[in-house]
């Protein structure tokens, strides 16, 4: 089945009525914006027709999680992760920020540690101080070469544990980076995890965009099945199959106790699951794969597109992401960047009219974060204004 992912959607100003969007109305109609995690691609048609049949029927009532979601998201895990779940371990929740903080309430208590790994995901070095905790961070280890990885400094992570620390928020694969953890930082962590007696919230949102052919995913939870009872595992199809609008995710807790925590905090914090998101959901588990592939064919030529790009940009460096469509650049010694250091992302969006996200609001100033998950006709009219500042 073809698929089009190459005609733009008109997003900013859409025939048929004024639909604001975060990432096309932020910055100004001049901006071309490749900053939040947001595709601009149309969804699965399996997705669209599933909604537009739930639409026609038109009640839009408080509904329940159906076991088929359940039974689908089992099937969904057994075949691509080799994992194999309970629909009972299943909590639908409207969203994945609103379970870090979820998380953070049910699993410790006021003043304790929440750690995380920078750079990362803003909203995760937000989730303590909004729910009373105490924040702490321990950093990455960033590329010693030019083509080099980012690294899980496993030295620093153990360094920013204290007594106080309960909850590990970790993110895999990870954003902004890109990064595909490898089997022996896995290990390290996992170590980390059960000596210090931490509770984990493992963010797998960008689990099946893995870039690489023969990629393969293998949940936290899975490749350490001794720890299962310490981990909460985050999935959601909004970055997958671009329907983050629909606010609908999905927390797999084995542990009875821990999803019984975590249930509890949830009550009066948060609505009920989306009954679109829901109905997206299900299809896009059941018959988005075709779909899946496909896109993740044009995310590879975006890549390449964009690694081309950088190595012409005197001073810029990426390592290229091993998943999802971000990159995250290290803009500290662009000549160009010179007298904008603190923020290259700002002077970018000022004089190339092109929207990143700022690395800062990562834990890493200097650094900027780039969307390519956009048509290849609007990914080469973004780089041509970066061009025009940094070449």
């Amino acid at each position: 089945m073809d698929f089009d992912f190459a005609t733009p959607v008109e997003r900013r100003h859409p025939s048929g009525g004024d639909w604001p969007s975060q990432k096309w109305h932020r910055h100004g109609d001049d901006v071309l914006p490749l900053w939040v995690a947001d595709m601009d691609f149309v969804s699965p048609p399996a997705v669209l027709e599933a909604l537009q049949a739930r639409v026609a029927h038109g009640v839009f009532g408080y509904g329940l999680v159906p076991d088929s979601l359940r039974e689908v998201l089992c099937d969904w895990s057994a075949r691509h992760y080799g994992w194999a779940i309970e629909p009972a371990w299943q909590l639908w929740l409207p969203g994945v920020v609103p379970a870090l903080h979820l998380a953070s309430l049910a699993l410790t208590e006021p003043g304790d540690g929440v750690l995380t790994v920078t750079p990362i995901y803003p909203p995760f070095l937000r989730v303590a101080e909004r729910t009373g905790r105490l924040p702490q961070r321990a950093a990455m280890r960033p590329p010693e070469t030019a083509d080099g990885d980012w690294r899980l400094d496993l030295e620093a992570l153990e360094a920013a544990i204290t007594p106080r620390t309960r909850l590990l928020l970790w993110c895999q694969p990870h954003n902004p980076t890109g990064r595909v953890w490898t089997r022996e930082e896995l290990t390290g962590l996992a170590t980390l995890v059960e000596r210090h007696d931490l509770q984990v919230v493992s963010d797998e949102l960008h689990c099946d965009l893995l870039l690489d052919e023969g990629a393969h995913h293998v949940p936290l939870a899975a490749a350490f099945p001794a720890l299962a009872e310490r981990i909460v595992t985050l999935w959601a199809p909004s970055k997958t199959f671009n329907l983050a609008g629909l606010t609908t995710a999905c927390a797999v807790i084995p542990d009875a106790g821990q999803r019984r925590r975590f249930a509890t905090a949830a009550k009066g914090l948060q609505p009920d699951a989306n009954v679109l998101g829901l109905v997206a959901a299900e299809a896009a588990y059941a018959h988005g794969e075709p779909w899946r592939q496909a896109l993740l064919e044009v995310l590879r030529g975006h890549r390449r597109t964009l690694a081309a790009r950088v190595a012409d940009w005197p001073g810029v460096r990426m390592a290229p992401p091993a998943s999802t469509y971000l990159a995250w650049l290290d803009l500290r010694d662009a000549p160009a960047l010179a007298e904008d250091a603190a923020s290259p992302a700002r002077a970018l969006l000022e004089r190339a009219r092109v929207a990143l996200s700022d690395g800062a609001d990562f834990g890493w100033p200097g650094f900027a974060r780039l969307n390519f998950g956009t048509t290849a006709r609007q990914l080469e009219a973004a780089l041509a204004r970066l061009d025009t500042v940094l070449q």
